[in-house]
């Protein structure tokens, strides 16, 4: 049986249409986007169609949304009798692992993350937090530049991959880490399009209320490994599982050093479930030699089952 990782895409993956082909092939993905609208209230489906992009895009959108379009694809991928041997989600992603993973009900997890992405806008005044990507340092020559920054909390956010990694923190902070880190050898220093200052000390306040929530929530066991955000190693039990992720929203998620530990675990694709390619396509320069495979329509769906299927009564 081939070893495969379920990776789940974050924020920023988002885009109007999304998942709508899947849904217009599948019942059984129809049912779920139906019992997606009663749990939140709202019509999910709808804005995922048909948008506006603006209103998608904002947190508490983006993130039901996402992890909506990331667990209808799973449940076919299940139905096929493909199951995961670990998951990982980057970010808000790590919530669409723990549901694949048995350890989040879907029911519970929709409105968690709405909550969680209201929270996060909430916690630092709209406007005043941003996020940048740095092109070509490392992060020890990352953090020697923000240790000169001694007015503003800058903070390091993503380690996504080699010689790309994410900063996080308030808006005057990240214009002079800008000027610091181009100065130390930086290629290039990219606004981030984001509305707050995620994975950064600033996002402490909506931790505090955020743990209000997740008390509420029935968390159980995995039935496989979820690589942590946080600490970049495998957790299944519920407890840590909780404390990781009050952890996650004020933490670095170590996503290169995750792959990597993966690729310790003879993993023979990593499959990207839900909208986009960006996490394959991070994979891709941490490894360029890995399997990788990204589901999010019926003709990838049917190229990856094809894959992980043949050669199985060998």
């Amino acid at each position: 049986m081939k070893r495969v990782a379920f990776m789940f895409p974050g924020q920023g993956s988002q885009a109007v249409g999304m998942g709508k082909e899947i849904y217009d092939q599948f019942s059984a993905v129809q049912t779920l986007y139906e019992q997606a609208n009663g749990v939140l209230g709202t019509d999910l489906k709808s804005l995922m169609f048909e948008g506006p992009k603006e209103v998608l895009t904002e947190t508490e959108n983006a993130q039901p949304a996402l992890l909506l379009s990331s667990i209808a694809i799973q449940s076919l991928l299940n139905e096929e009798g493909i199951k995961p041997v670990m998951t990982i989600g980057h970010s808000l992603g790590e919530y669409s692992a723990l549901v694949a993973a048995g350890a989040i009900s879907m029911e519970e997890a929709l409105p968690l993350v709405q909550t969680r992405g209201r929270l996060m806008e909430d916690a630092f005044p709209k406007g005043q937090g941003t996020m940048a990507a740095v092109l070509g340092l490392t992060e020890e020559e990352i953090m020697n530049s923000l240790e000169n920054i001694t007015d503003e909390i800058v903070d390091i956010a993503n380690l996504n991959c080699p010689g790309q990694i994410v900063i996080s923190g308030s808006k005057a902070g990240i214009e002079q880490a800008t000027t610091l880190l181009k100065e130390n050898g930086a290629k290039r220093v990219l606004p981030l399009n984001v509305s707050g200052p995620f994975h950064s000390r600033l996002m402490e306040p909506a931790n505090e209320k955020f743990a209000t929530y997740l008390n509420e929530v029935t968390i159980h066991d995995a039935s496989v490994p979820v690589i942590a955000n946080v600490t970049a190693e495998s957790v299944t039990e519920r407890n840590e599982i909780k404390d990781l992720l009050l952890k996650q929203l004020y933490s670095p998620v170590r996503f290169e050093q995750s792959i990597r530990n993966m690729m310790d675990e003879n993993i023979d694709a990593f499959v990207e479930v839900g909208n986009g390619k960006v996490l394959s396509g991070l994979v891709k320069k941490i490894n360029r030699k890995a399997q990788i495979f990204a589901v999010q329509d019926t003709a990838s769906l049917k190229e990856f089952v094809a894959w992980y299927k043949e050669d199985a009564s060998c």
